[in-house]
């Protein structure tokens, strides 16, 4: 709202002087201007797509964090590095020198599951199994004795006792593959259930941006941006997706603001990568665009006195004033429409 409020005082400030310059214009009246009957400057109507950009603050980096707790008791024994990539069925760190393994999905591990036990978060396992290439076993929402002779073989693999239980805290589910961020504890911690034991992001790096919520409509999925890096080069990226986010206002001395309702976006990097691994950013959201429009500088913008704008239209020697509709401003310029307007005509400019 700024920026426009921004826009339509400098046009005002630059058609008042105008109108000054000229000694308040009427529509359609001869004008008597500067020596010679013409207008110091003159420019042309020009038909063009206007785009309005408004740039916020990111963060290039992997996105959000997100921290990985243990649910299992004992004491941590190996953590992978920071920066370390951990997929599917991989090691995502080791409790009593035992490993807790990491596998896809959007559905936290909440039970132990063994024959009998029935639920989607079976049917998951079970996904996860059969991409490991274990089978034998029909992939439905029942544990049944087939799946858990498959993970028996699993557990044989992993060097874990051959229960075919899979205990809660054995495997911890994400999205997709991870990067270690941080690390929350490091090897000889006794953990709990319930301790924070890595802080992990994607692996993909991204661009994420903080929008009040009056400025969601600049983030709609599948937009485009321009992301300014910190050695001035520009790339492009694209929206990913939106998520309301709440702020607490907790700055960790026990003190917290009334909590606010941000909009936290994540644009993907397209075309050439950028070369820094983290940095802050500037990112350009496409605030609305014109296509196709007639436009003048926003200084060629005349105050008439009845009210309203206008533009000093010029022909040879003469000169006249043609009343305008301002639309869209962008980038110094204003959308105009009107009778008498057309693309190449002449139009004066203030000094």
């Amino acid at each position: 709202m700024s920026r426009w409020l921004f826009a339509g005082l400098a046009a005002a400030v630059l058609a008042a002087a105008a109108w000054l310059w000229l000694g308040g214009a009427t529509a359609g009246a001869p004008q008597q201007t500067a020596a010679g009957g013409l207008p110091p400057a003159t420019t042309k109507v020009t038909r063009q797509t206007l785009v309005d950009t408004q740039t916020k603050a990111g963060t290039l980096g992997h996105g959000p964090q997100t921290v990985l707790s243990s649910k299992l008791a004992g004491t941590l024994t190996r953590v992978p590095a920071v920066g370390a990539t951990v997929k599917r069925g991989k090691t995502v760190y080791r409790v009593d020198d035992t490993p807790v393994m990491l596998l896809y999905g959007s559905l936290p591990a909440y039970r132990a599951l063994s024959p009998g036990v029935e639920g989607t978060d079976v049917e998951q396992f079970e996904r996860n199994l059969r991409a490991l290439g274990y089978d034998g076993f029909t992939l439905d929402e029942t544990y049944s004795s087939q799946t858990a002779t498959a993970v028996r073989e699993w557990q044989e693999d992993l060097g874990l006792p051959q229960t075919g239980t899979v205990e809660l805290g054995r495997v911890v589910y994400t999205v997709g593959p991870v990067r270690v961020d941080a690390h929350k504890a490091t090897a000889g911690d006794a953990l709990q259930p319930g301790t924070a034991v890595l802080a992990v992001t994607g692996t993909t790096r991204v661009v994420t941006v903080e929008l009040e919520v009056s400025e969601q409509h600049l983030a709609t999925k599948g937009a485009t941006a321009a992301i300014e890096l910190p050695d001035g080069k520009t790339i492009k990226g694209k929206v990913a997706k939106t998520q309301v986010v709440i702020d607490t206002g907790d700055d960790g001395g026990g003190e917290t603001a009334d909590p606010e309702t941000k909009i936290e976006v994540t644009i993907t990097i397209s075309g050439k990568k950028a070369a820094f691994d983290q940095a802050s950013v500037d990112v350009a959201f496409t605030a609305s665009s014109r296509k196709n429009v007639l436009t003048v500088p926003v200084a060629a913008l005349l105050a008439l006195a009845e009210g309203g704008y206008g533009v000093q239209a010029v022909d040879g020697t003469a000169t006249r004033i043609v009343p305008v509709r301002t639309g869209l401003f962008a980038g110094g310029r204003v959308e105009v429409t009107g009778g008498g307007l057309s693309e190449g005509l002449t139009v004066g400019m203030p000094s």
